[in-house]
């Protein structure tokens, strides 16, 4: 029986909609089962389980199995590829794998042909073995063909051709010709233009390129979380920290000394920015590249994750004429986004703002912006005392590190200026405490600052494998939750193809923002704690970080592993 009559006999589909799916089959040329499944006639459950029956064998779902590294490596990139297959687990000689059509005797043949295994062959959804052969096949058959190129340099051919790939590595051949006489560095450029495509395909924020004793690695952080993509041979870090240095205009011959550098680059018609470091280990030298898509960044207030009480605070605090404004969190968890937000509101043909940043993320209309270079003396200390001749209305100071820029921050808020800057701290009272061990007077800090605000970044649940959840009572008491008051589902990602098997995409802000009110301002003049501080603040209706999270709980966007792991503590 054929697939279609066997959905019709059972009930699952209609005879509507199988004509439909036919008839768009017919255009894009994809299976019937994928085609109901997109149009979404069908569930992929059920979908496996009436490719069960039709081709009477049992059904997998890749989604909801890790596949061991080592059982893909029997299979040839070459035939996965082909044919869709992914091995999913082997018993003595016999190797299990999943297909898109089971009964599909030539690909069987070849399998065992290629593997000297006995083949079982099991069905598995189009998508879920598309995603496995992209993710795993085509990145290893990515990296054969660079070790090819490299052992063909090795064997003589000194001169090893330049693939041409994305408009970044165009650009920097002739420069790479300076460096041939690296043998790697033309399969290097190759793998470096990949890394960095993919990354940005995949909304990645930092690449990480790490070489250890006998090997390396190369790890994405996607939504905060790192995750292990390749295991390049460590011979390739010297030829990859070549490419990347002649791309991100460094000295190619330092080693030694950590150094910063900067690609601009076009993929997919897009600009992106890519700021370089690279730091000598024990091992040889480790690169860390930020990716900044312009494309994906929000800079809107509105959208960042602001609780309504919270944002209608901070806004306020803003468009103060003058004091000081600070944002604060851990690294990564969004500080410059929050305030180029408040710089684009702000932004006024009437109004003079200048920013001292180290590095400039983003270039912004109509706003003055300075690269601070400090080896040369351009500190954020020097770039301020310079703006103060600037006649500017409104000043942003990438960071508040030391009591220079502290003290230069404060005349300017204090001469009709209003400041906004950033703190490494971790909560908003604690900032009070960083300023007052930099030795900045406590009167300086009560007289000035208008308002100190925190954030984190939460992941968000993703909306395509959204499932509604029960967790035991110590999970939820860990927490801060009280289990018999939930009145509301609960929801964690059970992972899919969407979300590369995390159950979560994208993040999203939460905030606490503590007004320095007068009573706050009292307790600052009296040497408090960031725990009376807080205490006090929240007793005047400020929400905090912990607030803020369970609001996005009660919404269905974050899950409460996230609430824990952002907010718990101990």
């Amino acid at each position: 029986m054929k697939l279609g009559e066997l959905l019709l006999k059972q009930g699952t589909i209609s005879e509507d909609m199988l004509a439909q799916a036919l008839e768009v089959r017919k255009k894009d040329g994809t299976r019937l089962g994928t085609t109901l499944i997109n149009l979404g006639y069908v569930k992929e459950e059920e979908m496996l389980v009436a490719l069960s029956k039709h081709y009477g064998v049992k059904s997998v779902d890749l989604r909801n199995i890790e596949i061991d590294e080592s059982l893909l490596k029997l299979v040839p990139s070459d035939l996965a590829g082909k044919y869709l297959i992914v091995p999913v687990s082997r018993f003595g000689r016999t190797l299990t794998v999943a297909m898109i059509n089971p009964g599909d005797v030539a690909a069987i043949e070849d399998i065992q042909f290629a593997t000297g295994f006995e083949v079982d062959a099991v069905v598995a959804a189009e998508d879920a073995l598309l995603k496995v052969v992209q993710d795993h096949y085509n990145v290893q058959k990515m990296l054969s063909d660079v070790m090819y190129e490299i052992e063909m340099a090795d064997a003589g051919d000194a001169n090893v051709k330049v693939i041409d790939g994305t408009e970044e590595v165009k650009a920097v051949e002739e420069d790479l010709s300076s460096v041939q006489d690296d043998r790697d560095s033309g399969p290097a450029l190759k793998l470096v233009s990949k890394i960095i495509t993919d990354a940005v395909d995949m909304n990645v924020s930092d690449v990480h390129i790490e070489p250890y004793e006998n090997d390396m690695r190369i790890r994405y952080r996607i939504d905060g979380i790192l995750h292990e993509i390749l295991k390049p041979p460590k011979r390739m870090n010297r030829a990859l920290a070549t490419v990347i240095k002649v791309m991100g205009k460094l000295k190619v011959e330092e080693k030694r000394l950590p150094q910063d550098g900067r690609i601009k680059a076009r993929i997919h018609n897009k600009i992106i920015d890519i700021r370089v470091s690279t730091v000598p280990t024990l091992f040889g030298e480790k690169i860390a590249l930020r990716i900044l898509d312009r494309s994906t960044i929000q800079l809107n207030l509105d959208l960042l994750g602001f609780e309504e009480k919270t944002l209608k605070t901070f806004r306020s605090a803003i468009q103060t004429p003058y004091g000081i404004v600070l944002v604060t969190g851990p690294t990564g968890s969004g500080k410059t986004t929050t305030l180029y937000s408040a710089l684009t509101e702000l932004n006024d043909p009437g109004l003079n703002i200048i920013t001292a940043e180290d590095p400039i993320e983003y270039s912004l209309h109509g706003i003055n912006q300075l690269q601070v270079h400090e080896k040369i003396g351009l500190t954020f200390a020097s770039a301020l005392r310079s703006y103060l001749r600037q006649d500017p209305n409104i000043i942003m100071v990438g960071e508040i590190r030391d009591l220079e820029t502290a003290q230069i921050s404060i005349r300017a808020s204090l001469t009709g200026h209003l400041v906004l800057s950033t703190v490494h701290t971790n909560s908003a009272g604690a900032t009070v405490i960083r300023l007052t061990n930099m030795n900045v007077e406590s009167f300086l800090i009560a007289s000035t600052v208008l308002a100190i605000s925190s954030q984190r970044l939460l992941r968000k649940v993703c909306g395509k494998c959204r499932q509604e959840v029960k967790y035991p009572d110590e999970v939820l008491m860990d927490a801060g939750l009280e289990p018999g008051k939930i009145d509301y589902p609960l929801v964690h990602g059970e992972g899919c193809e969407h979300c590369r098997g995390t159950g979560y995409k994208g993040r999203i802000g939460i905030f606490e923002n503590m007004m320095i009110t007068a009573k706050i301002r009292d307790l600052i003049l009296k040497g408090a704690t960031s725990e009376e501080l807080e205490k006090t603040a929240v007793e005047q209706g400020m929400e905090t970080l912990h607030d803020s999270a369970i609001h996005k709980l009660e919404h269905g966007l974050t899950s409460v592993e996230e609430v824990i792991r952002e907010t718990k503590v101990v």
